[in-house]
C-alpha cells in the first residue's frame, strides 16, 4: 500500500504550501472579490466559511484530487454500506444508523440494525414518559426528579456536552448531573446535592466491567442503602446502559431498565444512542428526536453532496492541509455561545482518541503527521487567556470558531458584543498587523521616535493565522445534532486521507494495565506497605512517597 505522504497529489501540496510561503491571506483576499462566495458551504442548518485558510482555487482543486487519491467517497460508502471499516476490531462503524428515523434502513451482514434501533429509541421514549409523568416512583412513593449519570469517556462526555449545550431547552424541575472521574470527590459533590427518595441513577458502562464506572456505581449504590433504600429498591432508582444483562442483574437492576447498545458504536459516537437517555430525561424525547433529526440531515449531506461542495469534507481537507502542509500542531475549538462549553473537551475525544495514531491501518508507521492537539474555551474567556500564542506566538495554530448567530438568551447588547469579538478576532488572525501600521498608530498616539522604535516590534502581529468559521442561527437540538455529526464526519474523512483506523482505542490500554498492576501496592489511610520493587526507580520512588503520606494520614 502506498502511503499517502508518497503521492504525487500530496508532493503537488507541498509544492503548492512552498509557493505560497511568501504570499499572505491579506493578499488573497485582495485578488479574490468572491473568495468568501468560493470557499463557504451553506447545508444542515450550518454555514461554513473556511475562506480565511491560506488556499487557493489551484489548493483546492489539489486537496480534492488527494481525497479522489485516499479513497475518501469509497471509504464513505463502506461505512453507510455497514462494512467492518474498524479492521483492527472487525467491526462495523455505524453509528449513522443511531438517527436513520422511521424510514431510514441500514445493514451489517445482510440484517437491518435499523430495526433494533427503533425498537430501543421506543423503549426510550416510554421509559422517559413514565419518568416525566411520574409514573415511575422512587421507593417513598415520589417521582424521581434527579438524574446522576455515571460513565466515563464517550459515556459522559458526549451526553454531558449535549445537555450543557441545550440547557434553554430543560424541563423545569428537572436536575442531572454527571459523575465520571474515579476521583471519589466527583462523585460525593454530586451525592451531597440529592436526595435519595428522587434520584436515579443510571449506569452506563457496555460491559458493566468499566473500573472507574463500577467503582463510581458501587459506591453510589452503597450511599443509597446508608441513606434510606433497601435492596429490593435498587430496581427503582439503578437502570443500567450496558450489553451483560448477568452484571446488570446481579447489580439490582431490573432487566426490564437495561438499555442497550452494539459493539458497531463506538463509545464517542454513542450519545445518539441509550447513552443519551440522560439528555432526553433532561429535555424531553421529543427534543432528543430533534437531536437526531438535525444529525440525519448532515449524514444525508455528507453522503450524497459532491466533494467539493461537501462541508465535513473540506473542513476535513483544510484540516489536513493546515495539519501537514502549513504546520498547524495544535487546532483550538473557539465556540461563541456558553452553553457550548463542554464542546471543546467532547471534541478532543472525538478527534484526539479517533486520529492520534503513529500506525497506520495496514500496520506501518506513517511517514508524515495526524491528528493534531485539541483545546478550546468558550470566547470570549480564551481570549482573555492563550489566545496571545494564537496571535504571536512561535507555533501555527489552526481554529474553528462557532457560533449562532441569535441567543436563546438575547440580554441587552450581550449578544452583539459576543458576534463582534467572533469577527473580530478572526479577521485579526488572518489579517495581523504591519510594522509600518504598527508605527503610524504610535506616532498617531504622539509616541517619540525612540519610544516607537521600542515598543513596535511588540506590537506587531503576523497574521495568516488560519480559521474556520461555523455560524447556525441559533443553538438547538437540531443545529446542535447538525453540529455534532458535521465533526464526527470530518473527523472520519481525516483518518481516511492519513490512512489510519479512525475507530480503534489502544492507546487507552497500557495505562490501565499497569493501574491495575499498581493498585495493590497503595496503602489504605493509615495503611503501612512495604517498599515498592516491581518498577522503575521513578515509580517506586512515587509510590513509596505516596505511602508514606497516607500512613500518616490515617
Amino acid at each position: 500500500m502506498t502511503a499517502i505522504s508518497s503521492t504525487p497529489q500530496w508532493k503537488t501540496l507541498e509544492a503548492d504550501a512552498a509557493g505560497l510561503a511568501r504570499a499572505s491571506m491579506r493578499e488573497l483576499f485582495e485578488g479574490g472579490a468572491d473568495r468568501f462566495a468560493r470557499y463557504s458551504i451553506d447545508a444542515a442548518g450550518l454555514f461554513l466559511d473556511y475562506s480565511k485558510n491560506k488556499l487557493t482555487d489551484e489548493v483546492v482543486e489539489h486537496l480534492l484530487a488527494l481525497a479522489v487519491t485516499a479513497d475518501v467517497e469509497g471509504r464513505r460508502k463502506a461505512m453507510f454500506a455497514g462494512e467492518a471499516i474498524n479492521t483492527t476490531e472487525n467491526r462495523a462503524v455505524l453509528h449513522v444508523a443511531l438517527r436513520a428515523g422511521a424510514t431510514g434502513a441500514y445493514s451489517i451482514a445482510g440484517e437491518d440494525v435499523s430495526v433494533a434501533v427503533r425498537a430501543e429509541l421506543n423503549k426510550m421514549k416510554g421509559f422517559c414518559a413514565r419518568v416525566h409523568q411520574g409514573a415511575f416512583k422512587g421507593y417513598s412513593g415520589r417521582a424521581l426528579d434527579t438524574v446522576v449519570n455515571i460513565g466515563i469517556g464517550g459515556s459522559d462526555l458526549g451526553p454531558q456536552m449535549a445537555t450543557t449545550a441545550l440547557q434553554p431547552f430543560w424541563i423545569g424541575g428537572r436536575r442531572t448531573f454527571f459523575v465520571s472521574n474515579v476521583d471519589g470527590q466527583h462523585l460525593a459533590d454530586a451525592l451531597d446535592a440529592c436526595d435519595p427518595e428522587r434520584t436515579l441513577f443510571i449506569i452506563a458502562s457496555k460491559t458493566f466491567t468499566t473500573q472507574e464506572t463500577m467503582t463510581n456505581a458501587t459506591s453510589a449504590r452503597a450511599w443509597f442503602l446508608k441513606n434510606g433504600g433497601g435492596e429490593s429498591d435498587i430496581a427503582k432508582h439503578f437502570i443500567a446502559l450496558s450489553t451483560n444483562a448477568e452484571a446488570v442483574a446481579g447489580f439490582g437492576i431490573d432487566r426490564d431498565n437495561m438499555f442497550q447498545f452494539w459493539d458497531w458504536v463506538g463509545g464517542r459516537y454513542s450519545l445518539w444512542s441509550a447513552i443519551g437517555l440522560s439528555i432526553a430525561l433532561q429535555v424531553g424525547f421529543e427534543s432528543f428526536e430533534k437531536l437526531l433529526a438535525g444529525a440525519r440531515r448532515m449524514d444525508e449531506h455528507f453522503k450524497t453532496a459532491p466533494l467539493a461542495e461537501n462541508m465535513p469534507v473540506m473542513l476535513a481537507l483544510t484540516g489536513v492541509w493546515n495539519r501537514n502542509f502549513i504546520g498547524a500542531a495544535a487546532h483550538a475549538i473557539l465556540p461563541y455561545d456558553q452553553h457550548l462549553a463542554r464542546l471543546p473537551a467532547y471534541l478532543q475525544q472525538a478527534d484526539m482518541e479517533s486520529n492520534g495514531k503513529r500506525i497506520g491501518a495496514d500496520g506501518s508507521v506513517v511517514a508524515h503527521a495526524t491528528g493534531p492537539v485539541l483545546f478550546g474555551e468558550p470566547g470570549t474567556n480564551g481570549q482573555h487567556a492563550f489566545y496571545q500564542l494564537l496571535h504571536q506566538g512561535t507555533d501555527i495554530v489552526s481554529a474553528d470558531f462557532i457560533a449562532p448567530a441569535i441567543s436563546q438568551h438575547e440580554l441587552g447588547d450581550h449578544h452583539q458584543i459576543l458576534l463582534s469579538n467572533f469577527l473580530a478576532q478572526t479577521e485579526a488572525l488572518m489579517r495581523g498587523k504591519t510594522e509600518a501600521e504598527v508605527r503610524d498608530e504610535l506616532r498617531g498616539e504622539g509616541k517619540t521616535d525612540a519610544e516607537i522604535d521600542a515598543l513596535s516590534p511588540h506590537k506587531v502581529f503576523p497574521g495568516d493565522r488560519p480559521t474556520n468559521s461555523i455560524l447556525m442561527e441559533r443553538l438547538d437540538p437540531e443545529t446542535l445534532g447538525s453540529l455534532i455529526a458535521l465533526y464526527e464526519h470530518k473527523v472520519f474523512v481525516e483518518g481516511v486521507i492519513w490512512g489510519i483506523n479512525s475507530f480503534d482505542q489502544w492507546g487507552v490500554e497500557l495505562g490501565k494495565v499497569l493501574a491495575r498492576k499498581i493498585l495493590p501496592e497503595i496503602a489504605a489511610a493509615g495503611e503501612a506497605k512495604p517498599q515498592a520493587k516491581a518498577h522503575d526507580a521513578s515509580t517506586n520512588g512515587l509510590i513509596d512517597r505516596i505511602n508514606a503520606m497516607r500512613g500518616k494520614g490515617g
